[in-house]
């Protein structure tokens, strides 16, 4: 029997709901491009509640414990006293999500001498150190495009708020104020702007195409090149590198994972090809941007705006400069852990579950590693030190 271990961030602090504001939620069957949603062959939870905090468990605890298996649930992941560090050396499975991420480094994954498997509930596996797993035989998998809509929701969220001054403007009603020329001072319109997309995959593309209708000028930069029909659709322009982009666009959303190339890509030198009075918004992984040169930026005035709901690490100290910086919109990690984001992500969780408990393929588009490789959407996704790309 198997020992499965699980981290989810901590319950609601003014406790586990009881009733929800809507019943229910809508019914989607397929994701765009004709991808399924995830299809166990049972599920012991009601979707449009709360999942990924520990009461909810994924809703898997039934599940799991009616084949004799070991479920294990806790929010404890830091430090060698951690639950989570006093748990793994005979784990099995291990189930974390990128909104509260344990992180699975090199040196932990030494201690996980039983670890055969490692799942993302969610997408990114960036918590994973790769190369370590990849040497130890780990199959790394995650919930593809579970919350990829979700999330480009949330980033135009994001750009209209920033561009509109709606933050600001919103404290000023909460103080019982009415100053209209300080909410203005800082209000524009997206019209007409140029807005670029750091990738196009699942979320860069879904945000490109919900952004189409404001009448912006759309760009975008990406290692696979879109079809020629897209890129006609949509009016794209494409850029072979990221410099080219950056100097022409008012807005710029990151959408590309975290691996050694990304990590710190948006630095000084990068900000500074930037237009002056850009905004910059960030729903990948909060390394790919370096947190003191964001600082820099928004204080002399380079950008005018950063918000997003990514940092670096998960959770941040509460003294991290990102909560107090002028003219951001940041929130905890939450754009792919909406309520019908987790209903996808715990059903994709059971799916991959089923399959490896009865010995059957895991989806191909779930995988990031398998049998010592990059596999699946990994393989198309991440790069990994070079000294394993070479080997």
């Amino acid at each position: 029997m198997a020992k499965i271990l699980c981290v989810l961030y901590d319950d609601p602090i003014s406790g586990y709901p009881s009733t929800y504001p809507r019943a229910g939620l809508p019914i989607i069957k397929n994701y765009p491009g004709g991808q399924t949603l995830p299809t166990p062959h049972k599920i012991d939870f009601l979707p449009g509640t709360l999942l990924g905090s520990t009461s909810g468990e994924l809703g898997l605890r039934e599940f799991l414990e009616s084949l004799g298996h070991t479920l294990i649930v806790t929010s404890d992941k830091e430090g060698e006293h951690s639950a989570f560090d006093q748990e793994l050396p005979d784990a099995d499975i291990v189930i974390s999500q990128p909104f509260w991420p344990a992180y699975l480094n090199a040196e932990r994954l030494s201690k996980a001498k039983k670890l055969k498997l490692a799942i993302t509930a969610g997408i990114g596996s960036d918590h994973v150190d790769l190369n370590s797993a990849l040497e130890k035989g780990i199959t790394v998998a995650e919930i593809t495009y579970c919350n990829s809509i979700s999330v480009a929701e949330f980033i135009v969220m994001l750009i209209v708020t920033q561009i509109k001054n709606y933050l600001a403007s919103h404290s000023w009603v909460e103080n019982k104020g009415w100053n209209i020329a300080d909410c203005a001072s800082r209000s524009y319109d997206l019209e007409g702007m140029q807005v670029g997309s750091v990738a196009a995959g699942r979320i860069g593309l879904a945000t490109l195409r919900r952004l189409k209708p404001f009448d912006v000028k759309l760009h975008y930069t990406e290692r696979h090149r879109l079809s020629p029909e897209i890129e006609a659709e949509l009016n794209l322009t494409y850029h072979p590198n990221i410099r080219s982009m950056l100097k022409i666009c008012d807005v710029v959303t990151i959408n590309c994972p975290l691996d050694g190339e990304t990590e710190h890509l948006f630095n000084d030198e990068t900000l500074e090809v930037m237009k002056n009075g850009a905004y910059l918004i960030n729903t990948a992984r909060g390394k790919v941007c370096d947190r003191d040169a964001i600082v820099r930026a928004l204080e002399r005035g380079k950008l005018a705006g950063y918000a997003g709901d990514v940092w670096f690490p998960q959770p941040p100290s509460a003294d991290h400069p990102w909560r107090t910086m002028p003219h951001q919109g940041m929130t905890p990690h939450i754009a792919g852990t909406s309520l019908p984001a987790q209903a996808r992500y715990a059903a994709g969780v059971r799916e991959i579950l089923e399959c490896f408990f009865n010995g059957r393929a895991i989806r191909d588009e779930y995988l990031i590693l398998k049998e010592g490789k990059l596999a699946g959407t990994g393989a198309h996704s991440y790069r990994l030190r070079r000294s394993q790309e070479a080997a």
